[in-house]
């Protein structure tokens, strides 16, 4: 796998103050894609076990809340080793730090049907899926960390042990009090 970027002050994608990973690699070629760059999967630098140790040192800070995997697409099937064994590292060493992951599949669709590959492993380890493509005839530059108004934010773990799609709430009024 190739990377197109890596910001370590994110916070556009996702709560907090956030690294994100940007792989390279996107068959989707969304019309209006903000990142069309990173849709050569030979884009970029070539993600080592350096890099994942240049992530997981940007993550150390107890400000940074957490990872994003954009793209690109993380859910490209070449690209799922990679992204799967930064995960297992990042969950070994940082169990506390949330993890994002934004991929143009759909999760019922595409992600838990196994098009895509077992992706089960991949899954236990994110907190939110946002899914979907960008769809520029939809795009709502008001919306709260997605681009257009098909894309979803989905509560991953809630969503797994349910069996349907849960969406995910920062908010818990009623619960009180926010939720990682």
């Amino acid at each position: 796998m190739h990377y197109a970027t890596i910001k370590n002050c994110d916070i556009a994608n996702g709560p907090g103050v956030r690294v994100s990973l940007f792989v390279s690699g996107c068959t989707h070629r969304c019309p209006g894609c903000f990142n069309e760059v990173a849709w050569d999967f030979a884009y970029g630098e070539p993600f080592t076990q350096q890099t994942i140790d240049t992530i997981l040192r940007m993550l150390a800070p107890s400000y940074i809340r957490g990872l994003t995997l954009l793209g690109g697409e993380p859910f490209e099937p070449q690209n799922q080793p990679a992204v799967v064994e930064l995960l297992r590292q990042v969950r070994g060493e940082l169990p506390e730090k949330t993890v994002w992951a934004y991929s143009g599949y759909l999760f019922d669709r595409d992600i838990l049907s196994g098009r895509l590959g077992d992706t089960s492993e991949y899954l236990s380890y994110l907190d939110v899926l946002v899914d979907g493509p960008f769809v520029e005839q939809k795009k709502n530059l008001s919306l709260r960390f997605r681009g257009s108004e098909n894309q979803r934010l989905i509560d991953v773990p809630k969503s797994l042990s349910q069996g349907r799609i849960v969406l995910w709430q920062d908010w818990q009024g009623d619960k009180g009090g926010w939720i990682r």
